[in-house]
């Protein structure tokens, strides 16, 4: 293990991405043309619709100089008929922005709910995140970042039909309303948007306008089905597996069992002798490392021919980890002074009258999504365009722009729904999307100008793509007979995830990782000395749903509750005063989680325990109170009840399916069987059969709560994993007698 050198070097479309930055060059922010508005048709209606790429020239009558993201042009599509169709500037696979964006729009907008649709955006200027000004999917940020942007969309849109009705009517604008898609007139006349749509178009973008008073939603906070389910549930839904265009050719990669490693010979005379293979292609490889590439007209025909390849690699110049002599070099390096994140004085720690000494083991982790990955790639007369699921559509148009020597301008990204990532599709590498350009470069040299369509099996995908860090946390504390915490030394060890990204220069302070101590320390106040290693090792590593709270609130909260049960204290009680008064989210959370539990108040049935837990990550707050049981060794999680306090929510049944979707992959945490292990520099693991993920029998029942707030919303993507295994472990330590310091649990 090199702990000195970067394993691999910064991508050099993040290099040219870090240099544009550097020289203080942003994407265009000046607005669109006013006569620019309609991109789908004059006759078509009102089309407040995506504009592309390289149409950003300006001329003098400027809307009020508002930015892409704050033109409705590039949201928002009124048909003649009235139907309206919402761009969401996201990526949904399966969070529900899908549904959820476009409820924030109308609402402003006065739309007739039953009349509206939503399609995904691309890599074009407008669909940046408005926080970050870079396009991504990612932290919980989707409704946090865009509440305010979208709902000053709809509310510009409405007040543009609002003066094309006045105009019309000759009348004030302010003497109309609107309802359901409808513009109303004082003697009760009315215009359906539809109608007013090519007058509407010609006015101007207003620079501000009124938003609503929170009280008069009709649609936020309201309990909607998403816009996709009737898809989804009969099988309808596209995917961006599913893209087929003319001549369409598929390819399947066999790519180094070592991360890094070259070829050292390539024999394909038998893949090539299968029928529908059409070209073998060596192509360059993540990391470093080199691959193959076999091209077919589908994905059985390509996979036969990488099988029957006779590859020999060479391994030699990269390091080949092994899981236990890493765990090892882990526990060495976490005796070696390093930087600190916090640094309390912990002197007197060997003084207290009780003390814990802990240690905490957490494995590597591949994210699994259901639909494996993907890319379409089209090269067609010094453009192209990209078909894929993407939460970073911009930063891998640039990746594929690099490799297939085209300006960034000239290649489009039309980002599909897909099914699942949990991170993996935000990938700073761009990884499997510069794979597929690789390989549509390597077919055009070769002759081949058909379109590209890559495909990893899961296979591929667990055994070499990217996984959330192995870490270990060692801790000591001391404390009094009444639970006071003296002192609190703690060392976390583990691979960085933003070195290397775009994300460093924010996020890596005084070389801590920040995502790798998210969530230590607060809300409790506690006198804590926190030492962090990061490693530099030969696994590509990766963001995994919540990120460094998938470790970091394990072992806060598995720690309180030792604490708690040392001095013979309850766990919410022992919280509660702990948290203090700086932190009243964490406690209304808590305390709803446990009211609507029964806990402390119903009986459990026998061999049955309450476990607790609370945790913030993307500034919303998850407490769990949980029942559990223990049976020969095999913990069983029976019931969970969620307090969630994420401000105000949008649609919740969308927040419902966030926390249970989160709790069941928390709950995947504990399974055996849920680690990526390492033997002479290969991934062990490669499918569901050795790779531990729940099964419908393992899922509890949820019920799900929320605070009532007012405030805007905070993320809800993630923050439902953190707390579920900690609260389970709890539970699991008080039926036991022993604490859990490990993930997966062991049985036994």
């Amino acid at each position: 293990m090199n702990f000195d050198q970067a394993t691999f070097e910064l991508p050099r479309h993040l290099q040219a991405l870090m240099q544009r930055e550097q020289a203080g060059s942003t994407p265009a922010t000046t607005g669109l043309p006013r006569r620019s508005f309609l991109k789908l048709g004059a006759l078509s209606g009102f089309a407040l619709g995506a504009f592309p790429l390289g149409t950003l020239a300006q001329d003098a009558a400027k809307p009020a100089g508002l930015k892409p993201t704050q033109q409705p042009s590039a949201f928002l599509h009124i048909a003649a008929d009235g139907s309206t169709t919402i761009t969401i500037n996201r990526l949904d696979f399966g969070q529900g922005v899908q549904t959820s964006l476009p409820m924030i729009l109308a609402e402003e907008l006065d739309a007739d709910w039953s009349r509206v649709n939503s399609v995904h955006g691309s890599n074009d200027p407008a669909y940046v995140d408005p926080l970050f000004g870079m396009h991504i999917t990612g932290g919980s940020g989707s409704i946090a970042h865009s509440y305010t942007q979208y709902r000053e969309l709809g509310a510009r849109a409405r007040a543009m039909l609002v003066q094309a009705a006045a105009a019309r009517w000759k009348l004030d604008p302010a003497s109309l309303r609107t309802h359901k898609g409808q513009v109303i007139g004082p003697a009760g006349q009315q215009l359906g948007y539809g109608e007013l749509a090519e007058a509407a178009m010609a006015l101007p973008v207003p620079a501000s306008v009124t938003l609503k008073d929170p009280k008069d939603f009709q649609l936020i906070g309201q309990p909607t089905g998403r816009l996709d389910a009737a898809a989804k549930s009969s099988g309808h839904q596209d995917y961006g597996i599913d893209v087929r265009l003319p001549g369409l050719l598929t390819a399947v990669v066999a790519h180094p069992p070592v991360f890094g490693a070259r070829l050292q010979s390539v024999d394909d005379g038998a893949a090539r002798a299968i029928k529908g293979v059409k070209a073998v292609l060596r192509i360059p490889a993540d990391r470093g490392g080199e691959a193959v590439a076999v091209l077919a007209d589908g994905y059985w025909a390509a996979k036969q021919g990488r099988d029957a390849l006779k590859l020999a690699w060479d391994s030699s110049a990269v390091e080949k980890v092994d899981s236990a002599r890493q765990l090892a070099q882990y526990r060495a390096l976490a005796t070696q002074p390093g930087p600190r994140r916090f640094d309390a004085d912990v002197s007197g720690l060997d003084k207290a009258p009780h003390q814990i000494s802990a240690e905490y083991v957490f494995p590597y982790l591949a994210h699994a999504p259901m639909e494996p990955l993907n890319c379409t790639v089209r090269v067609e007369a010094g453009k192209a365009e990209l078909w894929v699921g993407t939460q970073m559509p911009g930063l891998d148009g640039l990746a594929a722009a690099t490799v297939l020597g085209l300006p960034p301008q000239n290649v489009q990204v039309h980002v599909q729904m897909a099914g699942g990532g949990f991170g993996r599709r935000a990938i700073p590498s761009s990884d499997y999307v510069v794979e597929a350009a690789q390989v549509a470069k390597a077919a055009l040299a070769a002759g081949i100008s058909a379109p590209v369509r890559l495909l990893w099996s899961r296979e591929d995908d667990i055994k070499g793509g990217y996984y959330r860090p192995m870490h270990l946390h060692t801790a000591r504390i001391g404390f009094d007979g009444q639970g006071r915490i003296q002192a609190w030394d703690h060392v976390i060890v583990g691979q960085s995830i933003l070195a290397g990204s775009p994300f460093e220069p924010m996020m890596v302070k005084n070389g801590i990782d920040g995502t790798a101590v998210e969530g230590m320390k607060e809300p409790y106040e506690i006198p804590m000395r926190l030492t962090v290693q990061h490693p530099k090792v030969n696994v590509p590593v990766l963001w995994w749903r919540s990120v460094g709270s998938t470790h970091t609130a394990f072992v806060m909260e598995t720690l309180i509750d030792e604490i708690a049960r040392t001095t013979r204290q309850d766990p919410v009680a022992y919280r509660m005063k702990l948290i203090g008064e700086q932190h009243p989210r964490h406690k209304a959370a808590l305390q709803l989680a446990v009211d609507q539990s029964g806990y402390g108040k119903k009986k459990l049935a026998p061999g049955r325990a309450w476990g607790v837990a609370v945790h913030e990550s993307f500034n919303s707050v998850v407490a769990y109170v949980v029942e559990a049981s223990l049976k020969k060794g095999v913990p069983t999680l029976h019931k969970v009840t969620a307090g969630v306090h994420c401000n105000r929510v949008i649609n919740p049944r969308s927040l419902e399916a966030q926390v249970q979707g989160g709790a069941l992959m928390g709950l995947s945490m504990c399974l055996p069987g849920a680690a990526i292990t390492l033997k002479d520099g290969q991934v062990e693991q490669s499918n569901f059969g050795d790779y531990a993920v729940p099964r419908i029998t393992a899922m509890p029942q949820i019920a799900v709560h929320t605070v009532l707030s007012d405030d805007a919303p905070t993320g809800m993507g993630e923050p439902g994993l953190p707390p579920l295994a900690p609260a389970f472990a709890n539970a699991v330590a008080r039926l036991s007698g022993k604490p859990v310091r490990e993930l997966p649990f062991k049985q036994g």
